[in-house]
């Protein structure tokens, strides 16, 4: 049975109170009577309840932290930065998702007031299904918090995201220095901030190139593989293999490398016949084939800055804190100029706005591995997939 505080008392022949004091360091005791309560808690082998340290400071040294999901290539560096940060300065997490059965925002909600009930000193938040109102509301009941990748009107101090319209844009500005003028779209979940963000940063580049894209080339997604494929297939069935764009953005890159897959099945070359373009720059878009070229968004560093500021808000501590997120295009093999012919379409020829260095020359073709062989019956079959 473990000792506890009683025990080193007893033995060191003072009040629990003067051991109290020896093992938190707080409040006048003589030394030699400090000196027989720390003999006494190495002759019992005693550790101070964390807990118990914590209630007498009124903190549990603990932060909640609610994410939409805990598996997956975004999130997982999300979890794993804030529990750097954390154990850094010996504090600790409790995560949460969805905890009922009712729609996407009641989850959150549900998972928030589960994170609330363990009395967590501050709430680092990251959901693109709760509202702006519903943040609000949050906050004014707890203040000690942090939102991850999204900007709520009024608590911009404790938003912590990149900016996704410049990321859009500079999707945009990549198949546009390429020469596309014909791009479809395969959207994330339309609630979703980021999503809406970087969508608008996208649309309004290529309006301002004189480019529009039509609705049937715009399918939604939630970000997921599943529906990558489900909206390649969804194009394939719509227009066959001899697609009427030459480029594709895809508002995330897991969405991407599916529909890549697809596509490549049926027999649509990536990139010779068809751009894509993705988003994020997760851990395997370089191993994707072709290697995907996309937007680089850091959200590791979005959580540890967050992290940090919600540290210094608890804690009193004066960690550095970053709020300059600003996201990159990578280049890599699944971007070329276009090389088949398709319908024209309205406009003049495109004002592309600079919104990065030089571009990377475009690898030449000889210079990139050949594209996989796709089965002969692809095509016909592409066709049969049920629209959505």
């Amino acid at each position: 049975m473990a000792s506890t505080i009683k025990d080193v008392a007893r033995l060191a022949g003072v009040g629990v109170g003067t051991a109290s004091r020896v093992i938190s360091g707080k409040g006048p005791v003589a030394p030699e009577t400090a000196a027989r309560v720390q003999q006494a808690i190495e002759t019992l082998g005693f550790r101070p309840s964390s807990i118990a340290r914590a209630l007498s400071r009124k903190s549990l040294d603990m932060l909640g932290v609610y994410v939409p999901q805990y598996q997956g290539l975004f999130y997982g560096p999300v979890l794993e930065n804030i529990d750097r940060e954390l154990r850094d300065v010996e504090r600790h997490m409790v995560a949460a998702n969805g905890c009922d059965c009712g729609d996407a925002r009641d989850q959150a909600l549900d998972g928030i007031d589960f994170l609330r009930q363990r009395e967590c000193d501050g709430l680092l938040l990251m959901s693109h299904e709760l509202h702006d109102d519903d943040i609000l509301q949050l906050h004014a009941q707890m203040p000690q918090l942090a939102v991850l990748n999204r900007i709520v009107p009024g608590l911009a101090p404790i938003c912590f995201s990149s900016d996704h319209e410049f990321g859009g844009r500079l999707a945009a500005q990549c198949l546009l220095q390429a020469g596309h003028r014909h791009i479809a779209i395969l959207s994330g979940p339309n609630h979703a901030p980021d999503n809406e963000a970087r969508l608008r940063g996208f649309l309004d580049t290529l309006g301002e190139a004189g480019v529009t894209v039509p609705p049937e080339w715009i399918v939604t997604g939630d970000f997921t593989t599943s529906t990558g494929r489900r909206a390649a297939e969804t194009l394939l069935a719509r227009f066959g293999t001899h697609l009427p764009f030459s480029a594709l953005f895809c508002a995330n890159d897991p969405m991407a490398i599916a529909a890549i897959g697809v596509f490549l099945m049926a027999g649509v070359r990536v990139p010779e016949d068809l751009s894509v373009v993705g988003y994020d720059d997760c851990d395997f878009a370089a191993h994707a084939w072709p290697p995907l070229t996309t937007v680089r968004i850091d959200i590791g560093a979005v959580a540890a800055q967050a992290t940090r500021d919600l540290l210094n808000r608890c804690y009193g501590l004066d960690l550095a804190v970053a709020h300059d997120f600003q996201p990159t295009l990578v280049r890599r093999a699944s971007v070329c100029p276009p090389t088949r012919t398709v319908p024209p379409s309205a406009g003049g020829p495109p004002n592309i706005p600079d919104l990065t260095e030089t571009p990377a020359p475009w690898p030449r073709s000889d210079a990139l591995p050949a594209a996989m062989p796709s089965p002969s019956a692809s095509s016909a079959a592409a066709t049969s997939f049920p629209p959505t």
